[in-house]
């Protein structure tokens, strides 16, 4: 167990200047690979600080035209084929990129974590899953400028509970399948979930070029405030959009349920469910869904392309085809 107890030592700093990281890994900053059994314990005091102002300031996201701008910035805690292993009681802020990356790993717990960054930082994820299965987050507070929880390939059996996510992109499946590969996800449960100004809510996002499946998704008691996208699935991403060129192939989603969500969009479609037409979704089922615009007295609407299912006591709806 590693354990942040005592007052002179609950805080890890990065160094401030990217360039400490000349000539090494620009990706890595702390991390445990092929540790089973270990438990982060910070008992309510540890820190890790990422310092990623030095980062951001030179990220080619934000600024392409810098010379020498970086698409690499290091993640501030990652855990690499670790299982029966968690985290918990602890505090993140400023990664320089992803906050907390769990990837092949099996059963793995991250509880009561406050992740903060600004909200214009880029791709600081506040956790990513990649390659993993049953892992548990709960608990948790999570401000970032990316995802607050983002889920990505040959993921199974993840679950979310009781996550304030805000300011940030949402609780995202995705992006998936962005090199053609195969995907795989199932059974991901996101349950007793508080989004408050985010651009996004309950997503997922794959790209056309994928392949494979993402399935027996539940997105449940769900409370959105002054969100952008409250429900969306985008299946046709791709790299300029809105300006897709329709493919043949694509990521199949089925078995996607929404049910017990309430909130305001600052958008006017609320609901956005976007597939494709070769491969369409199906099985995704709405129950008792209210969704209203932020301001007063403005319509919302819901829109959906070639997805089957079906909706009961939804508001804006029906869109679904049976």
């Amino acid at each position: 167990m590693l354990c942040f107890n005592n007052q002179f030592r609950r805080r890890i700093m990065a160094p401030e200047s990217p360039s400490s990281w000349d000539g090494g890994d620009a990706s890595q900053w702390l991390g445990f690979k092929n540790v089973n059994g270990l438990k982060v314990d910070g008992f309510g005091f540890g820190l890790i600080d990422g310092q990623g102002k030095g980062w951001w300031d030179q990220s080619c996201r934000y600024h392409p035209r810098l010379k020498q701008c970086t698409t690499l910035a290091p993640t501030a805690l990652k855990f690499v084929s670790c299982n029966e292993s968690s985290v918990s009681n602890m505090k993140f802020t400023n990664s320089a990129q992803t906050h907390i990356l769990v990837r092949g790993c099996n059963s793995f717990s991250i509880d009561n974590v406050m992740i903060e960054s600004p909200g214009n930082s880029p791709n600081t994820d506040g956790i990513h899953i990649q390659s993993s299965q049953h892992v548990l987050i709960t608990n948790s507070r999570i401000a970032t400028g990316d995802d607050c929880v983002s889920i990505g390939d040959h993921t199974s059996n993840i679950e979310i509970e009781n996550v304030e996510c805000g300011p940030g992109h949402g609780i995202s499946i995705g992006s998936l399948g962005r090199g053609g590969n195969y995907v795989q996800v199932q059974n991901i449960l996101v349950t007793d979930a508080f989004f408050n100004g985010t651009t996004n809510g309950a997503r997922i996002k794959t790209w056309q070029v994928g392949r494979g499946y993402v399935r027996d998704v539940t997105f449940q008691n769900l409370l959105f405030n002054h969100v952008q996208n409250p429900i969306i699935i985008d299946q046709n991403y791709c790299n300029v959009r809105n300006a897709c060129k329709e493919q043949e192939t694509g990521v199949q989603i089925s078995n996607v349920n929404y049910k017990e969500v309430l909130g305001t969009s600052t958008t006017d479609i609320a609901i956005n469910i976007n597939c494709s037409r070769s491969v369409p979704c199906f099985g995704i089922s709405m129950e008792s869904i209210q969704l209203l615009s932020a301001e007063v007295g403005k319509q919302v609407t819901a829109n959906c392309s070639n997805a089957y299912g079906e909706e009961v006591d939804v508001v804006p709806g029906p869109c679904l085809l049976d």
